[in-house]
């Protein structure tokens, strides 16, 4: 589903309208298209930096129902991965070394333009992606995998979706694409083909995935909502 090349100056526009939006790796970064950074991979590191905050103990006059809220422990942040520098187009990072089984959870922040991949609450994956246009942007949300498709053309575009999970029944989904400056897709959430394969292998259908716009999470915080 990928649109050719966008005006860069429509594509620097729309990056710099975006409130919070953190471009990193430098004052210069900001006007060379070439070190146009994605999301803030220092704010990563320095979330993987503070230590997990210890549960408290529930108040002696909490409700059952009260405590059975709170979210289950797969779900509490338990790593980021520390990465150093920003993540530009076109980079991904994968580490999954010793960490257990458990449900996955995709987060997609709109600002950062990064999709995050995590086991069992432990950040595994990391990648700059491509987004949607401001004429067919990537909606916000969350969405349930509800197809997915190794080999897969898009009907709409007739274009290769590679590695295709479906969130909408309008075709909105996560594929593997060539992720560039100056490139837009269709709504769908493009990533590096290698990367987009570990997602691929990693997840299932029902897996849920978190698109939001600058909200950030850091070590204790929930993956999901409570």
């Amino acid at each position: 589903m990928i649109k050719g090349p966008t005006i860069l100056a429509i594509a620097v526009a729309a990056l710099a309208s975006v409130a919070g939006a953190m471009i990193i790796g430098g004052a210069d970064s900001r006007t060379d298209p070439d070190l146009v950074a994605q999301a803030s991979a220092s704010e990563k590191a320095s979330a993987a930096a503070k230590p997990a905050q210890a549960p408290k103990a529930p108040a002696a006059n909490q409700s059952a129902a009260q405590a059975a809220a709170k979210p289950e422990d797969h779900f509490v942040v338990k790593r980021i991965l520390p990465i150093e520098g920003a993540i530009k187009y076109g980079e991904w990072h994968w580490d999954e070394t010793g960490v257990p089984a458990g449900p996955i959870v995709i987060t997609v922040d709109l600002d950062a333009r990064v999709l995050s991949i995590f086991r069992g609450g432990y950040e595994i994956g990391a990648a700059a992606v491509l987004l949607g246009s401001q004429e067919k942007p990537t909606p916000l949300g969350v969405f349930p995998i509800t197809e997915k498709k190794r080999d897969h053309v898009s009907n709409l575009y007739d274009a290769p979706m590679p590695y295709m999970q479906r969130l909408t029944n309008d075709g909105i989904s996560l594929h593997a694409t060539t992720v560039e400056w100056g490139y837009a897709s269709h709504g769908c959430i493009g990533m590096p083909e290698a990367f987009a394969a570990k997602v691929f292998n990693s997840t299932k259908v029902g897996d849920r995935v978190f698109i939001t716009r600058g909200k950030m999470i850091g070590m204790g915080d929930s993956l999901v909502d409570s």
